[in-house]
């Protein structure tokens, strides 16, 4: 749904809007439930009380935080809106290739991230039974390949960290957005506060909000869920520095060192369905256990050495965003970056990768705005979104396609893949080249 002059939003910052037409209709989230009513349409009139803001984004993840500190490189201020009452730091690892390390090279926190967390040399492919099908050194097909598992937390407290004390306001969650009749948007938190901005920013993740009131359909649930943990070694971890992939039948496990201490692996298994939402780690570590109880014994050392916060399980979700039919990434001064517009499976490893590119393509052009004026905000959102769709739609569907080939169950495919495609047809550079993003400095 368009917004205009004449168009209220609701917004619920902890729920995932489906329908406007059902007041009855229930929403889930962890364990609590909420009743969305319809509401009227209006225009709203500016307040005295109202807090004014030139900038302001919605989300403080990667997506957001990346956004704000490169704003904030060009001297642009911007006042970021979390929900949670800290940094959402829960979750594993990411990895990270070239291109989301030139994004941090360009924001300015590459090199404090660098010190910290390994560098991995290749990757090998196993089957089941622990035979190596294949392995790679990415340095032998691209000299400037960057590959490196980083922690979810010390990344966002790393770009919160080159933010103004008061740059980020948490326990911040909306309760709707209106627009006003100077055409500026409303936001109405929860607590009472409201806040008059000039521009919005919505980085508030997969299930987005601000994205389904633009008109954006639900996350696709892509038929693969996933345990993830990060395993603790505290005498140090004993792997070489390369992405072990592990392949069997409808299941896929991995694991690639973060640090001289973690880390981190998952397992990816067929499900009909996401299944029941389970926060009990000793319920999570007896499941993925059971999913690869006959593989090779360091899968199940990992799981063991898991502590129960870093372990956790995920439906995996993307959004394709077809020409001519998806609603575009903005609509008036109102911006959707990072997964709140493009959610793809990991597969890439492309994400966050995605969502560092993002903040740059972003801040360039709406900073080309606010200083020259040579183009308004609502043209540079409409150039951010043009530049960025030939990037993303591609890559969100050969995400998907690959997680698709890698998730065959059926024995004869699988053996075909194991003793002929892998070893024999398999080349790095396509599986790479998708990392090759070429952008200027900030």
């Amino acid at each position: 749904m368009a917004l205009s002059s004449s168009t209220l939003l609701l917004v619920k910052s902890h729920i995932s809007l489906s329908s406007f037409s059902n007041p009855s209709l229930y929403f889930r989230r962890g364990e609590t439930r909420l009743r969305v009513r319809p509401i009227s349409l209006s225009i709203i009139n500016a307040r005295a009380d109202e807090r004014k803001e030139d900038i302001v984004i919605v989300g403080a993840g990667i997506a957001g935080l990346a956004t704000a500190v490169s704003l904030q490189r060009l001297g642009i201020r911007t006042l970021v809106l979390e929900q949670g009452e800290s940094l959402r730091t829960g979750g594993t690892s990411l990895t990270l290739f070239k291109n989301g390390w030139k994004a941090l090279d360009a924001i300015g926190v590459g090199n404090d991230l660098r010190s910290q967390f390994l560098e991995i040399q290749g990757m090998a492919i196993k089957s089941e039974d622990g035979r190596e099908l294949r392995s790679f050194r990415f340095k032998d097909e691209d000299e400037s390949q960057e590959v490196r598992a980083v922690e979810r937390r010390v990344l966002l407290e790393t770009l919160a960290s080159r933010l103004p004390p008061d740059a980020i306001s948490f326990s911040s969650k909306l309760a709707n957005i209106e627009r006003s009749e100077n055409g500026e948007t409303l936001l109405k938190l929860e607590d009472g506060i409201r806040i008059s901005a000039k521009i919005l920013i919505a980085c508030d993740g997969i299930r987005s909000p601000v994205a389904k009131l633009m008109g954006f359909p639900e996350p696709n649930y892509v038929g693969h869920c996933a345990f993830r943990g990060l395993a603790y070694f505290p005498e140090g971890q004993p792997f070489e520095p390369k992405v072990n992939y592990i392949y069997g039948k409808g299941v896929r496990a991995g694991y690639v060192p973060v640090s001289e201490t973690k880390v981190y692996w998952f397992i990816c298994y067929n499900s009909s369905s996401p299944g029941p939402k389970i926060t009990d780690p000793s319920i999570l570590r007896q499941q993925a256990e059971q999913l690869v109880k006959n593989w090779p014994t360091e899968l199940i050392n990992l799981i063991n050495l898991t502590p129960d916060d870093t372990i956790i399980r995920t439906s995996l979700v993307d959004r394709w965003l077809w020409p001519s039919i998806s609603p575009p990434a903005s609509t008036g001064s109102i911006v959707l970056v990072g997964d709140a517009w493009h959610p793809m499976t990991p597969n890439l490893g492309q994400g966050a990768c995605c969502a560092l590119e993002d903040s740059i393509v972003l801040t360039k052009k709406l900073a080309e705005a606010i200083k020259s004026k040579r183009t308004s905000v609502e043209d540079a959102f409409k150039a951010y979104g043009s530049e960025r769709w030939p990037r993303i739609f591609p890559l969100t569907v050969r995400a998907y396609l690959v997680g698709a080939l890698l998730q065959w169950d059926n024995p004869v495919i699988c053996a075909v893949r194991d003793n002929i495609v892998v070893p024999k047809l398999v080349r790095l550079g396509p599986v790479l080249e998708h990392t090759n993003f070429e952008f200027d400095p900030l």
